[in-house]
């Protein structure tokens, strides 16, 4: 059919035998053979001829039955490497390849284990942007007290861009940290992180991530247009893992010394002291000038780094999210939403949204207390003064 489709646009004169041929994957020269043995023969001329014809090179099968037999009658349990020397000494004029094969193909020796592959030292991404890693890590920071420092650095510089602790890593610490860095510096090419059930889904323990099922982090990101690369092994995160043993010989003795207990205090330490200090000692310049960072323009970041949940309004126009009752307030649009499908989003900071298509509803606090819906000023696009599309009317509501 595909043939057919260039063929007749050859014929038409719409193609040249040039564009045809591109269009089929083959060369000007091949496509004229074809031509020749279509007109000739009609489709059975496009056949591969060796497709129905056995190969010459191929042995008899009495050959492999009788080879097949001297190795169960006089060397089974050998490996293939013994047994083929015997093999030439009797006389044998096939490969080595070859006889391995037809005594694995017959199930009377095992294919040997795979050497696994070769490993070589990653490079570093070249521009500041193209690949940042995210990662937690859990330890004892101040005394009788287990927090997750949740740290995201770029893979080029080892700048730390994003460093705080909470009580357990998870999705939402993730958004902060990729919010922090898309804040202040931009949107980023790529993602490196661990296989952690917050940032793929995995459905076989150990095994490859399923990249069709997204996480919410997965969906973010692909909204994001950002590249989530997962990685399968503890050596793979090495730069993230030496980070973060050095955080943790450094990081204890710092908190203790300046008497912080709490977590707040901790926070504010790593943002005012700690950080700055940091990537002024362990950063090193990019492989190039440039930075692959660009700027983030468009939507409203909070509404595409959140969680978000699907809900059905109940009859008391509530929205029941996680033992919270969400009140939808009355608007102009409708005169309920029972029974109607919508979207919770919660942010980072617990915040949370309720949206029914691209319209938000209402904001809440993280108890569920109603708050009023901000609005945010959108540039006007040039050429249009005095002109406010319906899209940008729905969002200021």
């Amino acid at each position: 059919m595909r043939f057919e489709e260039a063929y007749g646009g050859w014929q038409e004169g719409r193609l040249t035998q040039e564009e045809a041929a591109r269009m089929l994957g083959v060369c000007e020269k091949t496509f004229r053979r074809q031509v020749d043995r279509y007109e000739e023969f009609g489709f059975d001329g496009l056949l591969d001829k060796r497709l129905s014809h056995p190969s010459h090179r191929r042995a008899p099968v009495d050959e492999v039955f009788e080879l097949l037999e001297r190795y169960k009658q006089r060397h089974r349990g050998w490996n293939a490497k013994h047994f083929y020397g015997w093999y030439l000494k009797d006389g044998g004029a096939r490969s080595y390849t070859w006889v391995k094969c037809r005594l694995q193909d017959a199930g009377l020796i095992t294919k040997a284990p795979g050497r696994g592959k070769h490993r070589k030292r990653r490079e570093r991404a070249a521009w500041p942007g193209m690949m940042l890693h995210q990662d937690g890590s859990k330890h004892e920071w101040v005394p009788s007290m287990q927090w997750d420092l949740i740290l995201t650095m770029d893979d080029a510089t080892n700048e730390h861009y994003s460093l705080f602790f909470v009580e357990e890593e998870g999705t939402l610490s993730s958004f902060q940290g990729v919010k922090e860095v898309i804040e202040n510096r931009g949107l980023f090419s790529s993602s490196y992180t661990d296989r952690g059930s917050h940032y793929w889904t995995t459905p076989e323990a150990g095994g490859k991530v399923d990249k069709v099922n997204l996480t919410q982090f997965g969906r973010a990101m692909k909204n994001l247009g950002v590249h989530m690369i997962p990685a399968y092994s503890p050596e793979a995160r090495g730069r993230c893992e030496r980070m973060f043993r050095t955080h943790q010989e450094r990081l204890p003795k710092e908190l203790a010394l300046a008497g912080i207990k709490d977590m707040e205090g901790a926070n504010r330490y790593l943002s005012d002291h700690y950080l700055r200090a940091f990537n002024e000692e362990f950063m090193q310049p990019a492989m190039e000038e440039g930075s692959a960072f660009v700027a983030f323009i468009g939507h409203d970041l909070d509404d595409i780094l959140c969680e978000q949940h699907e809900r059905v309004v109940g009859k008391d126009n509530c929205v029941s999210f996680e033992r919270l009752k969400l009140q939808i307030p009355p608007d102009q649009y409708r005169m309920h939403y029972v029974k109607v499908t919508v979207k919770v989003h919660r942010n980072p900071e617990g915040k949370l949204s309720i949206f029914h298509g691209p319209r938000r509803l209402a904001c809440y606090g993280p108890e569920g207390e109603l708050k009023e819906i901000e609005t945010k000023e959108r540039p006007r696009a040039s050429g249009r003064e005095g002109h406010t599309s319906h899209a940008q009317t729905i969002g200021s509501k």
